[in-house]
C-alpha cells in the first residue's frame, strides 16, 4: 500500500534537476501523472548552486503546477561518500550487528561523526561468508540546505535517497541483474556512477569523468566559453569512431568528436578498473552486459564505442517498464529525456514495494518531526474524543439543572418570609468578598517577597573581588548633579548616559523602580566599565543605558592611589510594591 495518494519525486543532478509525480492506485503499477525536466545553470560556482537550484525548483514547481506536498530527493553520487566494508557474520543477532556497524561508521567515515548524516545497508553475501555493509555519508550542511528548500517551498521531505542506490532499485524492479552481473552507467553532467548488479549483490563506483569534462577540453581547444562550448558539444557532438573511416567534413566536427573520444576512453579505462576492483577485491562475478543512462549518454556512437571496446552488448537503459503512463502524457517528450529518469523512478518505487537498497539521509530532527506528523491523526481522535465526552457531560448537567431548579423553586418558596436571613447572607458573601481581596493582596506580596533576594543575588554574582559596596536601597530615579571628580575625570563617567541627563520618567513613589547603591573600587576605569556592563546582561536590572545612571563618581587622587568611590542609580525590569 502507498503511504501517500501522490508522491513529487526529485533527483538533484549537478546542474539539472528531474521532476515526476507519482500516484498509487491500489494493486496497480507506479503511474506517472506529471513529469518535468529543467537545466538551472552550467558551470556554477559552488556558492552559485543553491540560490540557482532553489529559483529553478520554484519555478518549475509552479510551471508544471505539481499538487503533491510530498517529496522524495535523491541527490548526486558526487555530493555522497560511499564506502563497502566487511563484517563476521553474527547469525541473527541483530543488536550485536548493530553495534559493529556503528563501529565500522566511526572507523570509515572520512568526517568527524557529528559533522555528517550517514546511513548503511546490510548485504548478505551467503548463509555462512561474511556480511558487506554499504556506508553512505554526506555532510550535515548539503542536506540540511535541501530540506530547508524543500520545507520554504511549502512541502515535506520524505525521503533522501542517493543517486545510485536509486538506479540499483530501478534496474531490479526491471528484472535487471536478477540471474547474472551486468552493470549500469550512468553518465552524468560533473560525474558518472557505475552500478553492478550481480543476483542480488550491489557495487558501485563514482568516477569523476563526465560531460563537463568534454565540454571543459572543447572550450580549451577552440578558446571559447563554456557555454559556448556547451552548445558545440549537443548540436555538433559524436564519438569519433576508431580506424579508418570518413571524417567529417567540419573541422571544429572533427576536434569535438576526438576530444569526446577521448574524454570516452579514459571513462572506459575506469570502467576495466572497476570491473578488475569487483572481480578480485570484492570477488563479483564477470559482467556480461552493459546498461547506460544519463544525460551524457546520449552522445551519438557512444552505445558503439563501450560494446566495441568493452566486447560485450550495450545498449540504454529503459526505466519505464515498470511504470503505467496515462493518456494525457506527452510519450514524445517523455522519451527525448527518458534516459535521464531512472533515479526519480527508483524514489518513486520505495513507496510502493520494498526496495533491496533503502538508504535514508533525511536529519535526526526532521525524523522527529515527522514521528510527531505520523501521531497526528491519533491526536486529533482524542480530540474528537474529549469532545465527545464534554457533550455527553453537558447534556447530564443540563438534566440535572432541571433537577436543581425545581429543588431551587421549593426552596425559595419556603425562605420567601426570611428577608433577615437573606441579608445575614448577603453581608456573609460582602465580608467574603473583602477578605478575599485581602487574600489577593496578600498572595502579591508574599510573590514580591524574594524581590529585594533576587537583587542582591544579581549583585553579589557580578561584583568583582576589588569592589565593595556600602549602601543598597531603593531609589527615585531622579539625576544628581555630576561630582566635581567626575567632570575632571570624563573618560569615568558613564558610557551608557551622561550623569546629569535629566530624561528619565519620574518613578511611581508606591513602587520601588529604581535601586540606589554606592560603594569603593580598587581597580582600573576599564574594570569598572565591564562591572556596569554585566548588570545590563542580567535578568533583573534593566538592559537599556540610558536608565543606568553614574550619580557620582570620585577618581583616584593620584597616580599611587586607585582608590575610587561611586553612586549609581539603575532601574528595575519588574518593579515591585514597596
Amino acid at each position: 500500500m502507498a503511504k501517500t495518494d501522490t508522491i513529487l519525486a526529485i533527483d538533484i543532478g549537478a546542474d539539472s534537476i528531474k521532476l515526476a509525480e507519482f500516484s498509487f492506485p491500489p494493486g496497480g503499477k507506479l503511474v506517472l501523472e506529471k513529469f518535468a525536466f529543467a537545466e538551472y545553470g552550467y558551470n556554477l560556482r559552488e556558492e552559485e548552486m543553491l540560490p540557482a537550484l532553489a529559483e529553478k525548483l520554484r519555478y518549475v514547481i509552479s510551471e508544471n503546477n505539481f499538487k503533491s506536498r510530498k517529496v522524495s530527493m535523491s541527490i548526486s553520487g558526487q555530493s555522497t561518500f560511499i564506502r563497502f566494508v566487511k563484517i563476521p557474520s553474527l547469525g541473527e543477532n541483530e543488536d550485536k550487528i548493530r553495534q559493529i556497524v556503528g563501529y565500522e561508521a566511526k572507523q570509515n567515515v572520512p568526517f568527524p561523526i557529528n559533522e555528517v548524516i550517514w546511513d548503511h545497508q546490510l548485504i548478505h553475501c551467503g548463509a555462512d561468508s561474511d556480511i558487506e555493509v554499504m556506508f553512505v555519508v554526506v555532510k550535515n550542511t548539503v542536506v540540511e540546505e535541501l530540506v530547508a528548500l524543500i520545507e520554504a517551498l511549502g512541502m515535506e521531505i520524505d525521503i533522501i535517497d542517493v543517486a545510485p542506490a536509486a538506479c540499483y532499485n530501478t534496474a531490479r524492479a526491471n528484472e535487471i541483474g536478477g540471474a547474472e552481473c551486468v552493470m549500469l552507467l550512468n553518465i552524468g553532467a560533473r560525474c558518472s556512477s557505475l552500478v553492478f548488479i550481480d543476483k542480488g549483490r550491489f557495487f558501485v563506483r563514482t568516477i569523476p569523468i563526465a560531460g563537463h569534462m568534454i565540454t571543459q577540453r572543447l572550450g580549451n581547444e577552440l578558446g571559447i566559453p563554456f557555454e559556448d562550448a556547451e552548445e558545440l558539444k549537443r548540436n555538433h557532438g559524436f564519438v569519433a569512431l576508431d580506424g579508418a573511416y570518413d571524417g567529417s567534413d567540419s573541422d571544429i566536427e572533427e576536434s569535438i568528436s576526438k576530444i569526446t573520444r577521448n574524454v570516452k576512453m579514459r571513462l572506459y579505462d575506469e570502467l576495466k578498473r572497476s570491473i578488475h576492483v569487483y572481480k578480485s577485491r570484492e570477488k563479483g562475478s564477470k559482467p556480461v552486459k552493459l546498461y547506460i543512462s544519463g544525460g551524457s549518454s546520449v552522445i551519438p556512437f557512444t552505445l558503439g564505442f563501450f560494446s566495441e571496446n568493452l566486447k560485450m552488448p550495450v545498449e540504454y537503459f529503459n526505466p519505464f517498464q515498470v511504470v503505467s503512463l496515462p493518456g494525457h502524457i506527452n510519450k514524445e517528450q517523455l522519451a527525448e529525456v527518458s534516459h535521464m529518469f531512472s533515479e526519480v523512478i527508483g524514489l518513486g518505487l520505495r513507496h510502493i514495494r520494498s526496495c533491496p537498497i533503502e538508504i535514508s539521509l533525511i536529519p535526526e530532527k526532521v525524523r522527529k518531526i515527522q514521528k510527531f506528523r505520523s501521531k497526528t491523526p491519533y491526536f486529533y481522535a482524542s480530540a474528537v474524543s474529549f469532545v465527545l465526552g464534554l457533550l455527553l457531560l453537558c447534556s447530564f448537567l443540563m438534566k440535572q439543572e432541571k433537577i436543581i431548579c425545581m429543588k431551587v423553586q421549593k426552596a425559595r418558596q419556603a425562605v420567601e418570609s426570611k428577608v433577615e436571613l437573606q441579608e445575614q447572607v448577603a453581608g456573609a458573601l460582602n465580608s467574603r468578598d473583602a477578605y478575599m481581596g485581602e487574600l489577593m493582596e496578600a498572595k502579591k506580596l508574599l510573590s514580591e517577597r524574594c524581590s529585594w533576594i533576587n537583587i542582591l543575588n544579581e549583585f553579589q554574582s557580578k561584583i568583582p573581588d576589588n569592589m565593595w559596596l556600602v549602601s543598597i536601597c531603593a531609589g527615585n530615579g531622579e539625576t544628581a548633579p555630576k561630582a566635581k571628580a567626575e567632570e575632571e575625570k570624563g573618560a569615568l563617567s558613564t558610557i551608557f548616559q551622561a550623569a546629569g541627563s535629566s530624561n528619565v520618567a519620574t518613578a511611581d513613589p508606591g513602587k520601588v523602580e529604581w535601586i540606589d547603591f554606592e560603594g569603593h573600587f580598587i581597580g582600573t576605569s576599564r574594570e569598572f566599565d565591564i562591572f556596569k556592563k554585566s548588570l545590563l546582561e542580567t535578568t533583573v536590572f534593566t538592559d537599556n543605558p540610558a536608565e543606568f545612571i553614574t550619580r557620582m563618581f570620585e577618581p583616584p587622587r593620584d597616580e599611587n592611589n586607585n582608590f575610587s568611590s561611586f553612586k549609581m542609580s539603575i532601574r528595575l525590569k519588574a518593579p515591585f510594591n514597596r
